[in-house]
């Protein structure tokens, strides 16, 4: 007899020496089981061997490695059925993967969540023990390649399940189990030697070896189980599930034989709970394969379908289906529904849902999947079914979920002569199928005259050249312009049922991708519309599937926020984030994250977040060295959050002079600081040119009138039609607050020191009384209502005398300033006499053109002789408010108001990202 044998006695219970139902072998009956390895013609082998349990010959023929019965065939006999097999609710499936049974522990475990079912009936399905399987499948490669430290590993596989069975089992079933462990041991150390000998083992030969780790769990948690009383009997799934090759590595089931063999199966051991092995099968012809990987949920959804289940529940280590990977996305939700299509879809596109297959038996029976967490029992986890019910009915509830592939090629085959030419896009496919290549998503314009696929990255560069010369005359007369490759791509899926009866949902997509400041490449949507498809960079792809399921209410609308400059803005800035981002988190779903903290020699930088309780003792005892080019590198390349934000709260040149940098980065930027947008004109006309033409924004309210709404007004005016004639206004809290306190005897000087005592001058009062800060806010409110002006263009009256100009120090400035009262004095004698106060107040004439900054004299029933404190006052005399000036007041210095101010700004930000406003 030519051919490999391994023989060893009845019962066993796995592998090469299973019992199979009443097999006759050679047309009669035997007490050994005999599978034989027919190896008679594979020249690879150099002939066929004959192992037993005693003995082994080695008889020398060629074949091909086919594995089968030993006699032409197994007859399996038709047994009479006298216990049918009930369907319907009775049965509950389960499925427990290998990290569910990895230890001891863990399987019995399993062994109390089956006996806590109060179902009538339950079938488990089991993989291996957490790292068997791949093990078994090294066993298998380490022989082939004639690798003498396969005996070593096979050993390591039994140690580990006879050490799991010493902790889970006892008496009589350890006894049995380890009796049972040994002789398929034995027999597997035969079967590897000969394939050692080969050299070689065929996918039968491999699937053979492979399936033992399913069968000594199965063994191990039905033993768990039967320990509690319960009756449990468990199946080898080989016996029972028949499938046939349908591609590569690809199995399909035959329901009807299944079903067959399922029933005389239980007809022989009709117990209430059943442990079955996942992963395992057998053809029609009674060789023993697998259904490849992930097959064990396939295991189950094909069980569950034959027994027409109320359920089948996958157990794993996750509390179910989130919207997102979690990895990328931190906020991302467990959803505690999902359609067929919708789980379909989502583990098409990458997501850890389950494998595509799986569905398919479940769905034809309309029996629910549910996903649930071994580790977490009180997670409802989450259910696959046919039609979820819409909860709220909102645009938000249409999309489930989103999913991203990486390591994409765009393939791109443009021309004009491809527009109406019939058999075009056949022929490129079938180039793509010819080398193999495995096609992610297809998108081609109406007009015909481009078509773009994607695939896999390892893949591109045959396609590409395959492609160039299956096209070569096409391309060389130019009815093709190119066959382009873009490398470096992925795919991003939003992926929801309700997402084709809904208005709108591509719109809000491709909104949140502009404001996050992402270019989509390719489009795709079937006219089923459970998905739509971008392809995008890869280095844009977790920052785009942060910005899309943030702006599907999915989480938060997250702001990632670095701040410069934490000195009295700043530092005030930090702690009203602080005091109110739980409100925002809870009330307007606006999550602000301060992720870094930079001064001018250290900065403290966190990935996803400072905790801005302690910022200044972290700042203080974790810092690093300053480096504004590592601080905004930090901020770009974080990929945590979709939407960034620098806000620059110093007074610096240097630091203005990288905004445009930072916007064109897709990093916004908020700020108080006026250097920018006072500075030379053509680079403010560059700043805000940019800022036009991109979804990226700036903001810089508080560079006028700090928490005051100037800029917005002004804004308003001008976006509404209105045409501004004239803006005046007191722009300095400082100096509003030294000239509303300039009455009665006081002297000049003694107000300037009790302003500066107070904190409302700079610490060089010159800084202020000099009027360049007020001809800032005046040249900014001048541009913003068009006037295209220089700062050199504003003459400004200098309140600082000109002999102190040059003062050392603020010291000596302050100890000269009395010298200078008399002068003062008689400017307010003169002004009281005409019934009349002074005011430095700036000017933009929009009429002319032009802009000053003075000190000027009103009535005292003025506006401007109202104030009080530090307050600022402008009035806008436009085309509308021509008779009554529109007047803003309020306060205008001090940094709380202006550290509010830009905490507005930071807000609005937030709004124009999607947060309700």
């Amino acid at each position: 007899m030519r051919g490999l044998a391994v023989a060893s006695p009845l019962p066993p219970a796995a592998a090469a020496a299973r019992r199979w139902p009443r097999a006759s072998f050679s047309g009669r009956e035997t007490s050994t089981q005999c599978w034989k390895y027919d190896l008679s013609q594979d020249r690879s082998l150099g002939g066929s061997l004959r192992i037993g349990q005693s003995q082994g010959s080695l008889l020398r023929h060629h074949s091909t490695n086919l594995l089968r019965p030993a006699a032409a065939a197994i007859s399996v006999e038709q047994d009479d059925i006298n216990t049918y097999l009930p369907k319907g609710d009775m049965w509950s499936v389960h499925k427990f993967g290998g990290t569910c049974m990895g230890t001891p522990q863990r399987i019995q475990s399993v062994a109390d969540i089956v006996l806590g079912d109060s179902s009538e009936r339950k079938l488990v399905i089991v993989s291996a023990m957490s790292k068997v399987t791949d093990m078994m499948y090294n066993l298998v490669h380490k022989a082939q390649s004639r690798d003498d430290s396969y005996m070593i590993a096979l050993e390591e596989v039994f140690e580990k399940h006879m050490a799991a069975a010493k902790d889970l089992l006892d008496g009589e079933d350890l006894a049995s189990f380890l009796s049972q462990l040994h002789s398929d041991v034995s027999s597997l150390r035969a079967m590897l030697s000969a394939i050692y000998i080969a050299g070689h083992a065929t996918e039968s030969f491999s699937d053979f070896v492979v399936g033992h780790g399913e069968l000594w769990s199965a063994q191990m948690l039905s033993y768990a189980i039967k320990k509690s009383g319960a009756p449990c009997s468990w199946m080898d799934t080989r016996e029972v599930l028949v499938v046939k090759p349908s591609g590569p590595n690809q199995v399909d089931p035959d329901y009807l034989e299944s079903e067959n063999r399922l029933q005389k199966w239980f007809s022989r051991q009709p117990a209430e709970i059943i442990v079955a092995t996942g992963f395992i099968a057998s053809t029609a012809e009674n060789i023993p394969t697998t259904l490849k990987r992930d097959g064990s949920d396939f295991s189950a959804a094909i069980i569950g379908s034959l027994v027409r289940a109320r359920q089948v529940t996958i157990w794993t280590d996750v509390d179910g289906v989130f919207s997102a990977d979690p990895r990328k996305v931190s906020e991302a939700v467990i959803l505690s529904t999902l359609s067929y299509q919708e789980a379909w879809e989502m583990s098409y596109f990458g997501a850890n849902v389950l494998h595509p297959r799986t569905i398919i038996p479940v769905m034809k029976d309309n029996i629910p999947i549910v996903i649930r967490n071994m580790f977490n029992i009180s997670a409802p986890g989450t259910m696959i079914c046919r039609q979820p019910a819409n909860d709220n009915g909102d645009l938000d509830a249409c999309v489930k979920s989103f999913a991203t592939i990486d390591n994409l090629a765009l393939v791109n085959v443009e021309g004009t002569g491809m527009a109406g030419v019939p058999g075009t896009s056949s022929a490129i496919f079938s180039v793509v199928k010819d080398v193999g290549a495995n096609v992610i998503m297809i998108s081609q314009a109406s007009s015909e005259h481009s078509i773009c696929f994607a695939v896999p990255e390892k893949e591109v560069a045959a396609v590409s050249a395959a492609l160039h010369v299956r096209f070569r005359e096409a391309l060389a007369v130019g009815r093709l312009s190119k066959v382009e490759v873009i490398n470096g791509c992925s795919i991003l899926a939003a992926v929801g049922l309700r997402m084709a009866s809904t208005p709108g949902v591509s719109a809000i997509l491709f909104d949140a991708l502009a404001k996050a400041n992402i270019n989509v490449r390719a489009i795709a949507q079937g006219c089923s519309e459970y998905n739509i498809t971008v392809v995008l960079k890869q280095e844009d792809c977790v920052r785009a599937l942060r910005a899309a399921h943030s702006r599907f209410f999915l989480s938060k609308t997250t702001l990632a926020v670095g701040i410069i400059g934490p000195g009295l803005i700043g530092g005030t800035l930090l702690n009203q984030l602080k005091d109110q981002a739980a409100v925002l988190k809870e009330n307007m779903n606006i999550d602000l994250r301060v992720i870094g903290i930079t001064g001018s020699s250290t900065m403290l930088l966190s990935d996803t977040g400072i905790d801005l309780t302690q910022w200044k003792e972290l700042l203080r005892k974790e810092a690093e060295p300053a480096d504004l080019a590592n601080f905004v590198r930090h901020m770009s390349d974080n990929h945590v959050f979709p939407n960034k934000v620098l806000v620059d709260c110093t007074a610096d040149t240097s630091v203005a002079s990288h905004y445009y940098d930072w916007l064109k980065k897709g990093i916004h930027v908020i700020t108080p600081n006026k250097k920018a947008n006072s500075g030379p004109l053509d680079q403010y006309l560059k700043l805000r040119t940019l800022q036009r033409a991109s979804y990226t924004h700036y903001f810089y309210e508080a560079t006028v009138g700090a928490g005051l709404p100037i800029i917005s007004t002004l804004r308003g005016l001008l976006e509404t039609g209105d045409k501004i004639l004239h803006i005046e206004g007191i722009f300095s809290g400082t100096l509003s607050y030294i000239f509303n306190n300039f009455e009665g005897t006081r002297t000049f000087s003694d107000v300037v020191a009790e302003a500066k005592e107070a904190g409302y001058t700079e610490p060089d009062p010159r800084d202020d009384l000099s009027g360049t800060d007020v001809a800032r806010k005046v040249i900014i409110l001048a541009r913003e209502s068009g006037l295209t002006l220089e700062l050199s263009d504003i003459p400004v009256k200098s309140l600082v005398p000109e002999a102190l100009a040059s003062c050392s120090s603020a010291d000596e400035f302050m100890q000269k300033l009395p010298s200078f009262d008399e002068d003062w004095a008689k400017q307010r004698s003169e002004a009281e006499a005409a019934g009349e106060v002074l005011r430095y107040v700036g000017v933009v004439d929009a009429v002319n053109q032009k802009g000053q900054v003075e000190l000027r004299r009103y009535k005292r029933d003025h506006p401007f002789a109202q104030l009080s404190g530090s307050d600022n006052i402008i009035a806008f005399t436009t085309s509308r408010y021509k008779e009554q000036p529109l007047i803003v007041r309020g306060p205008g210095a001090g940094a709380e108001v202006t550290a509010g101010g830009v905490f507005c700004d930071i807000l609005r930000l937030a709004s124009s990202l999607g947060a309700p406003s």
